[in-house]
């Protein structure tokens, strides 16, 4: 499903400062698997996903997904395919959409503009079965603004925001980063049963 053959990437390319991260790294991950990648902090954990979400271009090397090169494809379009989960809640959601506008904002993600509404109705039900899956009541609180709820709740909404689109792929930054310890097995666990119940 997932290929990157012969990476290789440096900072500060060029200059007595230029540090190789990568070189000629290999790494592969097959349909229906749940890898962990785990790794100091600077050990380039947060670099791979960037380089597989397209945030990063490598120096050299190739990155194949679902079969086709997709290297030098602009990170919009692996969008359509990859969804991404950050550490930070705060940056999986718009604090300013509610959490209904969040899920409306994921679904129009590369459409053209228009003067149509940006809430589908006819998707709400799909919104709330995914929350319902947090088994949380999210569902019954889509209204409200991402900051009236908690950081394991903001992170859930967060996951379910990612999985509107039905990506293929799903990475996951550090998830459980910025909760504690009951909260974060908890959001593991969603994670794994969602992605297994979706193919993901």
């Amino acid at each position: 499903m997932l290929e990157l053959s012969n990476i290789n990437v440096s900072f500060n390319k060029g200059t007595v400062d230029e540090m190789p991260l990568f070189s000629d790294f290999n790494f592969s991950v097959k349909k229906g698997d749940f890898v962990s990648i785990v790794g100091s902090n600077g050990s380039g954990k947060t670099t791979l996903l960037n380089l597989i979400c397209g945030t990063l271009m490598p120096d050299g090397g190739k990155i194949i997904f679902e079969g086709k090169d997709i290297t030098r494809l602009a990170e919009y379009k692996r969008a359509r395919q990859i969804g991404r989960v950050f550490q930070d809640p705060k940056i999986g959601t718009c604090s300013e959409l509610t959490v209904l506008e969040n899920f409306a904002l994921a679904d129009n993600k590369n459409k053209p503009f228009s003067l149509t509404g940006a809430i589908n109705k006819k998707r709400i039900p799909y919104y709330k079965e995914l929350l319902s899956q947090c088994n949380m009541g999210l569902e019954d609180r889509m209204n409200n603004f991402p900051s009236q709820l908690s950081g394991g709740e903001q992170q859930r909404v967060s996951i379910a925001r990612a999985l509107a689109k039905n990506p293929k792929l799903l990475l996951c930054d550090e998830p459980t980063g910025a909760l504690d310890y009951n909260t974060g097995k908890n959001i593991l666990r969603l994670l794994q049963d969602t992605c297994r119940q979706k193919g993901v």
